[in-house]
């Protein structure tokens, strides 16, 4: 049975070498955002402090806050790509990631060939990717193009194929991370219903977006995060009132 629960969970890491001058610590500070602390002589980022919450089935979670804030940090601890420092995470059912959605993509194959390997990549079948070719084929409409080496291919292009490849795989667990926001406008409107259709396979979403009308679309909860520590849980009018 799926699920998502997560209690105390904090992420801690070093960051090496960055107290040599001062102006360094400045940097990091913007980039990274959480918390810094050179008590101990190495810079540390808290990136995540004491969270703690669970999500039941059905539920569409938004993660909001500003940049650095932790929300793509937080997204990757769900997804087991980081390892919390403190806490338990428990995440059960199968995730599909909506991250770097190039990742995995090798610009020396072709449309087909980047299928098969996007496909294998997240643990498809061969028969599974069989399946969800004509899907592919379908939303990135690139016709005589998919033989081609994508190296060929325009940035818009890329885009269409990797958004539809990875949109082809239903989950239990779907995690984004402004996924949405690529593309043109027409482009854009196309990857919202394509989305759309792949949130409500899902039992669980958490998203991470600017976006305040994605958020009101597509989500039942919110989670408010500053400086890696929840501000609020809860409704969306009622975090979005406090964010604001």
């Amino acid at each position: 049975m799926a699920c998502i629960q997560l209690k105390n969970v904090s992420l801690t890491y070093p960051i090496y070498g960055a107290n040599a001058r001062s102006f360094k610590s400045t940097l990091i500070n913007i980039a990274t955002g959480g918390r810094l602390d050179s008590s101990k002589g190495n810079i540390t980022v808290e990136a995540l402090r004491d969270i703690s919450f669970t999500l039941e089935k059905g539920d569409r979670l938004a993660l909001i806050g500003h940049n650095g804030a932790g929300k793509s940090t937080l997204l990757k601890v769900l997804a087991k790509i980081y390892e919390p420092t403190k806490g338990t995470v428990d995440v059960q059912g199968q995730v599909n990631c909506l991250f770097d959605i190039m990742m995995g993509m090798d610009h020396e194959l072709n449309g087909y060939e980047n299928i098969t390997l996007r496909g294998m990549i997240l643990g498809l079948s061969k028969l599974k990717i069989q399946e969800i070719i004509p899907q592919v084929e379908e939303f990135a409409q690139l016709g005589d193009f998919l033989k081609m080496p994508i190296k060929s291919y325009s940035a818009g292009m890329k885009v269409r194929l990797a958004f539809g490849i990875i949109t082809s795989v239903a989950s239990e667990v779907l995690l984004i991370d402004e996924i949405v926001n690529v593309g043109d406008a027409k482009f854009i409107e196309k990857a919202k219903a394509r989305m759309k259709s792949l949130v409500y396979q899902s039992q669980f979403m958490v998203l991470s977006t600017h976006d305040t009308s994605i958020v009101r679309e597509f989500c039942n909860k919110a989670l408010w995060l500053k400086e890696g520590k929840i501000e609020g849980f809860g409704s969306i009018d009622e975090v979005l009132r406090d964010f604001h």
